[in-house]
């Protein structure tokens, strides 16, 4: 088994679980935010339905410079949700095309040209791409819980899901 075949079932599985949380997103709360700082609902919604493929895109070169980043309201439900189709998409194909070799080559960012990390590319993959999705995610489920909408069963059992029940 390659490396990148672990990485392509972890990606298909939470991608599953990923879209049952980003379903729960109530489309007439898109703008509502816990406090002023935070992303609106709708804003992190669609940062964690774009994050697979913008970060397979990043991790496919070599280096990669952080551009400037705002992040984008959502206009719709429907657009978080086809958003994250297509990212998941994107991310299993870019990374379907990666070997061991490509996987533990060394990957760089940068910012303003200084060199922000430079580690093997599967790490980057793992702790950003993966990693930094699920707690965003998480971030969205508290979102939810303050709006009063039932968390879907994200790792087991929510106060509002039992898949085992």
């Amino acid at each position: 088994m390659a490396i990148v075949d672990s990485i392509l079932m972890e990606l298909d599985q939470e991608a599953k679980t990923t879209q049952r949380v980003l379903d729960r997103v109530p489309e007439n709360k898109l703008g509502w935010k816990p406090h002023a700082k935070s992303y609106s609902l709708g804003q992190l919604a669609l940062h964690i339905a774009r994050l697979q493929g913008a970060l397979a895109d990043a991790v496919n070169k070599d280096t990669h410079e952080i551009p400037g980043f705002v992040q984008a309201e959502a206009g719709s439900k429907k657009e978080i949700m086809d958003v994250h189709i297509e990212s998941t998409a994107k991310a299993k194909q870019i990374l379907a095309k990666m070997d061991d070799a490509r996987l533990m080559a060394t990957w760089t960012l940068t910012k303003n040209g200084n060199v922000l990390m430079s580690v093997p590319r599967v790490g980057f993959i793992r702790a950003i791409m993966l990693n930094h999705m699920y707690h965003h995610r998480g971030q969205l489920s508290v979102y939810l819980r303050l709006l009063e909408v039932p968390v879907p069963s994200i790792y087991g059992p929510s106060a509002d899901e039992n898949p085992f029940a």
